[in-house]
């Protein structure tokens, strides 16, 4: 089930998409959204008698995490090593605040503090229950669905200061969507979904999932030891090899085998 949040104009709204993907990852042209009462992570599924065509309906971040987004640094050992950095020993997690979230087609601003603006395609996990200590094996029992993510790094800050906060939590560094896809689990990114970015049309980064050293219930685990996760957190699963600048005009492109894809231009802020 494909779970967006979408605006006709007024105010916000939860629908589930029907309609099929193209090799390209776009919702064919007949595709349908129908609305529900509310917000599924609250209320459940209650379709509405009210359904637009997505084509004249505004997609936008299909989740608001109440508290955080949790982002994994070098899971990908090849990202690792091109940056300069060793594998870690276990993840690696910092935090992006919930106001850099932006959905699909909203612009990624350039901040003035940073010459360096790098973009950073990856898996999303949405949480779909309050959740503390969760065993791996018990990780499918707290997991909404999964989505699309950019975490958005001014690299050169993220070098310059002991923590990670300012490089990666600007308003509009973390662009999510275009929705959330609730029938998967984490085997079928065990076996492998192909991770690609595209900037300005040309693909920088091109993965699978299957490569992810620490896989989505370790992840799931590991954060939830730390903190409690509530409904509506997003743990961002780590970025393959081939980060690299974005400038002001460019457009970039995140997509996972399975799950669309989510486009951002970049914006002078």
């Amino acid at each position: 089930m494909r779970i967006a949040r979408f605006t006709t104009g007024e105010d916000p709204q939860y629908g589930v998409i029907t309609g099929e993907l193209d090799a390209h990852g776009q919702l064919e042209d007949d595709a349908v959204i129908v609305a529900l009462a509310g917000d599924p992570l609250y209320v459940g599924i209650k379709l509405l008698e009210e359904e637009h065509r997505v084509a004249d309906v505004r997609l936008l971040a299909p989740v608001l995490p109440r508290s955080k987004v949790v982002g994994i640094g070098r899971n990908y050992a090849a990202h690792a090593a091109e940056l300069g950095n060793d594998v870690p020993d276990e993840p690696l997690m910092f935090l992006k605040p919930n106001t850099s979230v932006v959905g699909p087609g909203d612009p990624i601003f350039y901040p003035q503090q940073t010459s360096n603006l790098h973009y950073e395609g990856e898996l999303a996990v949405v949480i779909g229950r309050i959740c503390r200590d969760v065993p791996p094996e018990q990780a499918t029992d707290v997991i909404h669905g999964y989505t699309i993510g950019n975490d958005v790094t001014a690299r050169d800050l993220q070098k310059q200061d002991s923590t990670w906060t300012r490089g990666k939590g600007f308003d509009s560094f973390c662009p999510l969507g275009p929705w959330i896809e609730t029938d998967l689990d984490p085997d079928d990114f065990a076996k492998g979904r192909r991770v690609q970015t595209f900037l300005n049309g040309e693909v920088v980064q091109d993965a699978s999932t299957a490569d992810l050293i620490f896989d989505i219930p370790t992840l799931v685990a590991a954060v939830s030891s730390v903190m409690t996760l509530l409904p509506g957190d997003v743990i961002l699963t780590g970025t393959p090899e081939g980060v690299g600048p974005m400038q002001v005009g460019d457009e970039v492109e995140v997509a996972v085998e399975g799950l669309g894809s989510l486009a951002n231009p970049v914006a002078k802020r």
